[in-house]
């Protein structure tokens, strides 16, 4: 596909594939977050016969989605701004605004809440009208949008177009991420283990199309079944088995017993979601709302869930007070709350307690072995519960220093040695040990510690079979420790049968599958992933990757821009972007984003860019400049890269020297070596084929 070169004003040419862009009356620019209400409104407006653009309905397959956006803005009449602080934070719908803007225009601003605008927010829309959804009501406020739309307000003749404010210049952290072809997946080894294996965020709903659990358009538009009269229009259809764990607050007073509340709501969420009848939100999502002031209905919107569960602890050395409400998130209404008075004994009971409650006042009929599922794993030692909860804490925060892992590992140990029987506490110490391995350990420890993370993984296994957590810290272990693909495939498949609604099994299976070229299921389970676990990024970069190991790069590139839109930081995300760029022939647009000091990049996957780039581009001189470089930055550390740019260049032995060289050091970039798009060139090759044939065993 030709690149896309904007031109002296702005304006970028169209190719064959915006072409498509036909003129429509409406665009409608909105947050990721708000995807119901903005396809609430287009449902609304197009039943009165206005026709409307929206992403990603209407971009073209094998376009990008930036030129898409610039054409259809430029060929609409109006533009309806859907404003909600998720779309006052988006910078992509800043740029939707300040692109309408200068082009002169009229733009209907339906808000959706009351948050402060920005500044720059502020000038653009000054002269737009406003519709304030959540004071008018949902059916008054569309019949003023349709009737607004109708009028075509755009802007007087001689009216300049305001002028746009500066490009701040995206800030990032050079430690973010170490090199541009380490996936997330393998992200300095063990960090998806820190993540994953204990990440409750399991949402056992049973399998099916992906289109039952989008939210429609229709209801949020055309029905408030249930609402109160003048709420906030949130009204929309989550799925009525549907629920997320907010983190319960501490009652303590003491701030240090966070690592306890924050526990208890895990485990909670954790038992509700051996459910197999009640879809539970991804705990990263739940927990991403702890210490804001965000109301039950706004969170419930972004997570898509009918209820949600909150509460408080309170603790007095061995037993615990613990106070739990269940709320409709559609009406507002409690639907049920209590209050538990418990010894630490008796943790287990209480969770399965509070779980059968729930799925009594959600209408599900538990089954008995369901019943028996929510207790696996734990234990009844209160001391060994306490000790679980702080290694729980401590591997969640990340920490890469030795004094804290090897803290996390003593937690660990003394929960096991107060429970000899505490599979979950096993799983805990497996990913323990495996950063103290990858991080922290001295010449020659590197393999005694590996064995120690495998061993205790698989003692997990062994004392929880039923349990897929452990079954994943086992498959991440063998993929990432010790090459053994065949083997965390398998421990994988039995995961993802245990928990088909967990997030973190979904992502590890899709990593793993990714890699051994099964490109299907891979996407397939990175899509559950991004459902199941709607504000976590990193499941959306996961997707995004997917597609581009399997050769899909415009899909690729659709999927990265929106990971890109729900997270702007994220330099990682911007690299992946850049490959799919030059994967998919847009060498001068990655050029560009490489040239340029504001793209935030690695330096050494700046030069690795621009060392493809300026070959394509036939500058040989700028080429060998980068490569010499990146060679001086890295060293052999780079070996892996040296073979992707001299595939690229067509000198194949020079590739193939540097990729032997690369498995030789064992480099964590080898596991790309099936799917690698840049390694194409010398695919055929006899020593190619050898080398990945050791690589990379198929299950």
């Amino acid at each position: 596909m030709p690149d896309s070169e904007a031109s002296a004003d702005g304006e970028v040419p169209a190719s064959p594939a915006t072409d498509s862009v036909a003129t429509r009356d409406v665009f409608i620019s909105y947050a990721s977050q708000d995807d119901a209400t903005a396809n609430a409104v287009v449902h609304v407006l197009e039943r009165h016969g206005i026709n409307c653009w929206i992403a990603p309905r209407d971009v073209a397959p094998g376009a990008l989605y930036a030129d898409e956006i610039i054409n259809a803005i430029n060929r609409t009449q109006v533009v309806v701004l859907v404003l909600s602080e998720s779309a006052i934070a988006s910078p992509h719908v800043r740029k939707e605004v300040e692109r309408a803007s200068s082009k002169g225009r009229g733009i209907v601003t339906l808000r959706t809440d009351a948050a402060p605008l920005t500044a720059a927010l502020e000038y653009f829309l000054s002269e737009s009208q406003w519709i304030d959804l959540g004071s008018e009501g949902t059916d008054a406020a569309f019949a003023r949008l349709v009737e607004a739309v109708r009028r075509r307000p755009t802007r007087p003749s001689g009216i300049p177009a305001k002028a746009s404010p500066a490009r701040a210049h995206l800030q990032w952290k050079p430690a973010e991420i170490r090199k541009h072809w380490k996936r997330v997946g393998a992200l300095a080894t063990v960090l998806v283990i820190v993540f994953a294996w204990y990440i409750v965020d399991k949402s056992r709903a049973p399998a099916r199309d992906r289109s039952s659990d989008a939210t429609t358009a229709a209801p949020l538009a055309d029905g408030l079944a249930g609402a109160t009269p003048g709420a906030k229009a949130d009204a929309f259809a989550p799925p009525p088995h549907s629920i997320a764990v907010l983190p319960f607050v501490n009652m303590s007073g003491d701030p240090s017993q966070d690592y306890f509340s924050d526990g208890i709501s895990e485990e909670l969420l954790n038992a509700l979601a051996r459910i197999s009848e009640l879809q539970v939100a991804a705990r990263t999502s739940s927990f991403s709302f702890k210490g804001k002031d965000v109301d039950i209905p706004t969170i419930a919107h972004k997570l898509n869930v009918a209820a949600v569960l909150e509460g408080s602890v309170r603790r007095a050395g061995s037993t615990v007070r613990i106070t739990a409400q269940l709320i409709n998130a559609v009406n507002g209404f409690h639907l049920w709350s209590q209050t538990y008075d418990k010894n630490l004994a008796d943790i287990l009971k209480l969770q399965s307690d509070v779980a059968t409650s729930v799925a009594q006042q959600l209408k599900i009929q538990l089954v008995g072995e369901e019943t028996r599922t929510i207790e696996l794993g734990g234990t009844r030692n209160p001391d060994a519960y306490d000790a679980f909860l702080r290694g729980v804490h401590l591997l969640l925060r990340g920490d890469t220093d030795e004094p804290g892992n090897k803290a996390t590992v003593a937690a660990f140990d003394q929960a096991i040695a107060l429970d000899p029987s505490y599979a979950l506490a096993y799983s805990g110490r497996a990913a323990a040990v495996a950063n103290l391995a990858a991080f922290n350990a001295k010449p020659g420890e590197r393999a005694r510690l590996r064995e120690q993370a495998r061993e205790a993984a698989e003692r997990g296994v062994t004392l929880a079979p039923e349990l897929g957590k452990p079954h994943l810290v086992l498959a991440q272990i063998r993929a990432n420790f010790f090459w053994d693909y065949a083997g965390a495939a398998r421990e994988l498949n039995r995961a993802i049968a245990l928990e088909p609604g967990s997030a973190s099994v979904q992502s590890a299976f899709a990593s793993i599958y990714s890699l051994l070229g099964r490109s299907e299921a891979a996407i397939e389970a990175a899509h559950r992933a991004v459902l199941l676990d709607s504000q976590d990024v990193a499941a959306r970069i996961l997707l995004g990757q997917c597609f581009l190991e399997a050769h899909r790069f415009d899909e690729a590139l659709a999927a990265l821009q929106d990971a890109k839109a729900f997270n702007p930081g994220s330099h990682h995300v911007q690299q992946l972007i850049t490959l799919a760029l030059l994967a998919s022939g847009h060498t001068q647009q990655a050029r560009q984003q490489c040239e340029s000091p504001s793209t935030a990049l690695d330096e050494d996957f700046r030069h690795h860019c621009l060392a493809l780039a300026y070959h394509k581009l036939g500058s040989k001189a700028d080429a060998d400049r980068e490569l010499a470089q990146l060679k001086a930055l890295n060293g052999d550390d780079s070996a892996y890269g040296y073979a992707q740019i001299y595939a690229q260049r067509g000198d194949n032995v020079k590739a193939l020297q540097w990729l032997s060289k690369a498995e030789r050091l064992r480099l964590p970039s080898m596991e790309l070596v099936r799917v690698d798009w840049q390694l194409d060139p010398i695919r055929d090759e006899p020593q190619f084929k050898l080398i990945e044939a050791r690589t990379i065993v198929q299950p």
